[in-house]
């Protein structure tokens, strides 16, 4: 089997409303759509995330191909390799990781249908029934996100995930409404995205503590490394790694080095499925949880990093999704977490996903017309 063809197209999809943090305003995802076609017939699917900029992310996935073209998708690692010595992509590793996780899903994807099992049986298999995502709260006004918090309680989800970061009144009084909302019996998930300062993060901690936060994610940023785990051994709420976690490297260093009870992140970050997989037993290894991590992103990188989640040994309750926050997708299969919190074992070969024409073509004109949704939003 050889890859004879490959097309990287840039697609948009609007979200139901503005997803607003301490880091970005962003009314929708953009991502980058990969084909890769075999001497077989067979065709195989990948997204790229488009990080702070999508047209760089697709130059880089086309600079990647003469890797790939012409050669056999089961030596995929080997390509890499490869791509990384000889193609100079070391040099530029997190945009590089970004365009190459692409190539390999969209490999996986092949290999999967050549042997006619689903991806998590070629990463040596499930080892849950299902994996549980979160609902993602998001906006300025309180009402509507008390609102939007009972309509995520009301679709079955559990796991309830907030912004915070941009002023500290609001923060608490936000976050011990939707605890009021919610009910005791749900998970409270705070994600600071870096912007509290080391006292601050001790100070706003302590005063939550009667909101019982399942836990928060990177109270303050990423460097130096120890930081978050000086920050870890101070308070009673547990901490999660998210920033910083931007390579195999990187990801790897901050596991051993024990600085969090949860590590955040996904397989764009580190480049491949494989490489998700092997840092996942790593946390496992080290008394830690996986909690898979979304920029936002299209049914196909969902389901890749489903198949994956579902062969680690230690997960969180209420992973992250965007899916049922934005207006439609490209995937023609609804994914189960656009209606509750569970997605179960697939069975279909490959990653299981089919492309639908109409809507795929759409998203790729809305990109075309109107660029990417960038994640910031300037002064008029």
């Amino acid at each position: 089997m050889r890859i004879i063809s490959a097309e990287a197209t840039p697609v948009n999809v609007a979200y139901q409303h503005r997803e607003i943090s301490s880091q970005v305003q962003r009314d929708g995802v953009t991502a980058g759509v990969v084909r890769l076609e075999t001497d077989e017939g067979l065709v195989g699917w990948g997204e790229a995330c488009s990080g702070a900029d999508m047209e760089s992310v697709i130059a880089s996935v086309r600079a990647m191909l003469p890797f790939v073209l012409g050669n056999d998708p089961w030596r995929a690692e080997e390509m890499k390799l490869d791509a990384w010595h000889r193609g100079l992509w070391q040099f530029r590793e997190s945009t590089g990781n970004f365009a190459w996780a692409s190539l390999d899903m969209a490999m996986m994807d092949l290999c999967g249908q050549y042997a006619g099992v689903p991806v998590h049986a070629l990463l040596g298999g499930a080892v849950r029934e299902s994996v549980d995502y979160f609902w993602y709260l998001s906006g300025d006004d309180l009402d509507e996100l008390l609102a939007y918090a009972v309509f995520g309680l009301e679709r079955g989800y559990r796991t309830f995930y907030l912004k915070v970061g941009l002023n500290d009144e609001n923060d608490l009084a936000r976050v011990f409404a939707v605890r009021s909302a919610i009910g005791d019996q749900c998970n409270l998930r705070l994600d600071a995205n870096g912007a509290w300062s080391f006292a601050q993060a001790r100070h706003l901690l302590a005063l939550m503590e009667d909101a019982h936060l399942d836990f928060v994610e990177q109270p303050v940023r990423q460097v130096p490394r120890d930081l978050l785990g000086d920050l870890r051994r101070m308070v009673s709420t547990p901490v999660a790694a998210n920033e910083g976690l931007w390579s195999e490297e990187q990801a790897r260093e901050r596991i051993e080095a024990r600085v969090a009870d949860v590590y955040c992140f996904s397989p764009y970050w580190v480049g491949s499925l494989r490489g998700f997989q092997r840092l996942g037993y790593s946390v496992y290894d080290h008394g830690g949880q996986v909690c898979k991590h979304t920029h936002g992103e299209l049914g196909i990188a969902a389901t890749a990093a489903q198949h994956v989640m579902l062969t680690l040994p230690a997960i969180v309750q209420g992973n992250q999704q965007t899916s049922a926050h934005m207006v439609g997708d490209v995937v023609s299969e609804r994914l189960p977490i656009m209606d509750g919190p569970t997605w179960g074992i697939s069975t279909a070969p490959g990653l299981g996903v089919e492309i639908d024409t109409a809507t795929f073509e759409g998203a790729a004109q809305a990109y075309q017309r109107d660029g990417q949704f960038l994640p910031y939003q300037m002064a008029k």
